[in-house]
């Protein structure tokens, strides 16, 4: 697998949506792999995408868990179907979460993620709490294999996050930083999130938004090509330089129609480029 330099651009791609020699082409050597609710995790699927791996020469710094039933059409409908904190669910998606740890492990991946959901306010609250222990269960699998486990940024101000991750208290929690989530869910402005939260992160998506529109309760705001929200990718990765990170940034784009997805991830990859010099 290629040595990835400090901000290489890489990018978040879909197992069963896209293809690696696809993402290859688009003039990347490294990436994220998101994996859908409903693919099947077995040794077989994890043998092809290692041996896929290593033939493109493609190094992966994550692999992320989305989960069946998720729906991000607006914000109370992330908070009733998203990550842990839907009760009803919440059972089925820990054992999910261990078998993409599971899967992670076998292509040599040492870095899981996914988005928790709204993680309450208040500490005191039941769902607060078994989240909580949730998610120590999963730090302990994933150290059992030497993995880390990132929760995205976004659905909670950075504070919340931050406590969160405190109080969770296992040293293998950390945070896959989206600095567009903060302003599409309207909680924060991203590069003071990332002043606060960088010791914290091992990974980052380059994706960009614009802020909900006001007046309009529950509305999430409108994901844009990088480059054409309200993140300013120019201050972003200058507040990345300036802390020193060191890891790729990894253009995400989801729209469903999939040849302007894979435009504006090549023209993402530019703009970190051109902001970069990589």
């Amino acid at each position: 697998m290629p040595n990835v330099e400090p901000l290489e651009p890489g990018v978040m791609f879909w197992a069963g949506r896209d293809d690696l020699a696809q993402m290859k082409a688009l003039g990347v050597r490294c990436g994220q792999l998101g994996i859908p609710g409903d693919l099947e995790l077995t040794e077989a699927a994890a043998d092809e995408w290692k041996a896929a791996l290593h033939r493109e020469a493609f190094s992966l710094a994550t692999v992320f868990a989305a989960y069946n039933g998720e729906d991000y059409a607006d914000k109370p409908t992330v908070e009733r179907t998203v990550g842990f904190i839907p009760q009803a669910t919440r059972e089925e998606r820990e054992r999910r979460t261990y078998a993409v740890s599971n899967f992670a492990e076998r292509l040599g991946v040492w870095s899981i993620a996914c988005h928790v959901g709204f993680v309450p306010e208040d500490a005191s609250k039941s769902d607060y709490v078994e989240v909580r222990e949730l998610v120590r269960r999963i730090c302990d699998h994933a150290a059992a294999r030497q993995q880390v486990f990132a929760l995205e940024t976004g659905q909670e101000p950075a504070d919340v996050l931050l406590r969160f991750i405190y109080d969770v208290n296992r040293p293998n929690l950390r945070i896959n930083f989206d600095p567009a989530n903060m302003i599409l869910y309207g909680t924060g402005d991203p590069i003071e999130a990332w002043s606060k939260l960088s010791p914290w992160v091992i990974s980052v998506h380059a994706k960009d938004g614009d802020w909900p529109e006001k007046g309009v309760a529950g509305a999430l705001g409108k994901e844009r090509p990088l480059g054409h929200g309200s993140v300013g990718m120019e201050r972003f990765v200058q507040a990345l330089e300036t802390s020193g990170f060191r890891g790729s940034l990894n253009v995400e784009r989801e729209t469903e129609d999939q040849a302007q997805r894979l435009e504006d991830m090549r023209s993402g990859i530019a703009l970190i480029r051109q902001l970069t010099g990589r």
